[in-house]
C-alpha cells in the first residue's frame, strides 16, 4: 500500500502553521504565533494578521519540511485551510 505524504498548511486566523504527515504519522508541525503583535488592540486584526501569514508561510514551510526530511518533489498533496476564518488570512 502507497501512503500518502501531505503538506497541510493552515492560516485561518493568528497563526501560520505547517505539518507533514503520511498515513496518521505527524513527520513535523511548525506553528508560527502572531499572539505578542494583537495583543496590544486586545484582538486579532485581520489586516496585520493577513501581512503577518505572508511573511510567515514560506520560512514555516521550509521549517516544517525540513523537520520531516521531505523535499518537496516527495510530497503527493498539499491541503489548505478554505474556511471559516478571515478571508485575507485565508488567501
Amino acid at each position: 500500500m502507497i501512503v500518502p505524504r501531505v503538506l497541510a498548511i493552515e492560516s485561518s486566523c493568528d497563526e501560520t502553521a505547517c505539518a507533514v504527515v503520511d498515513d496518521r504519522t505527524v513527520r513535523s508541525s511548525v506553528v508560527r504565533t502572531q499572539i505578542d503583535i494583537h495583543a496590544r488592540f486586545g484582538g486579532v486584526v485581520p489586516e496585520l494578521a493577513s501581512r503577518h501569514h505572508l511573511g510567515a508561510v514560506s520560512a514555516v514551510v521550509d521549517e516544517a519540511l525540513a523537520r520531516a526530511e521531505c523535499p518537496l518533489d516527495a510530497l503527493d498533496a498539499v491541503a489548505v485551510t478554505e474556511g471559516p476564518g478571515l478571508v485575507g488570512a485565508l488567501l
